[in-house]
């Protein structure tokens, strides 16, 4: 493999590093926008917010400010249920909470889905290694089946050329033995008129 010239590498990386700034502003502007309309502010959340991967809004520089706003989310909370409330009803859940519950299904069903669906293609992939040939050999009997099948045409069409010719010699050698034969003739019947 080439090498890539150091000003090409030079700008990916510095393309990289650009596009990784800008998800990092995108995800930090996400937590203050949720926090500021009093949603609730939690990892997916922010990372769908942001449209950015949810690896990201756990990654270092991220993570902080994500736990900052859900501890300041969670102490309005507790302020607000320290507040008299009326009899009887019970004290629910921050909505934060079931935000993250419901956001954590989700998470969990996709999850187990992908997990499914890569097992099926690792099962698939043991079988295939294990009850087929491998590709480098398919590849190399392809290969000498077209070569046996070249030579063979060769040859086939070397018969036919063969064969070809034999049936000029034969049409040439029946030509000659019929004149042969009417030239035979000919001397036979001269020779008996004689007589």
């Amino acid at each position: 493999m080439v090498a890539a010239p150091p000003a090409r590498t030079a700008a990916l990386a510095a393309a990289r590093a650009r596009d990784s700034q800008d998800k990092r502003h995108r995800a930090l502007a996400a937590v203050q926008a949720l926090e500021a309309a009093g949603k609730p502010v939690t990892f997916p959340a922010v990372a769908r917010a942001a449209r950015v991967s949810s690896w990201l809004v756990y990654a270092h520089g991220v993570r902080e400010h994500v736990e900052a706003a859900r501890h300041r989310q969670a102490t309005t909370s507790a302020v607000v249920a320290d507040t008299p409330r009326p009899a009887g009803r019970p004290l629910a859940a921050p909505p934060g909470l079931r935000a993250d519950l419901a956001l954590a299904r989700e998470e969990i069903k996709r999850l187990r889905a992908e997990r499914d669906t890569l097992l099926r293609r690792v099962r698939l992939q043991l079988g295939a290694e294990i009850d087929g040939p491998q590709r480098a050999e398919l590849i190399g009997r392809v290969a000498d089946l077209e070569a046996v099948n070249r030579q063979l045409v060769a040859e086939r069409d070397a018969r036919a050329v063969e064969v070809d010719i034999a049936r000029r010699r034969v049409r040439d050698l029946e030509d000659e033995l019929s004149a042969s034969r009417e030239s035979l003739r000919r001397m036979i019947r001269s020779q008996s008129q004689g007589l």
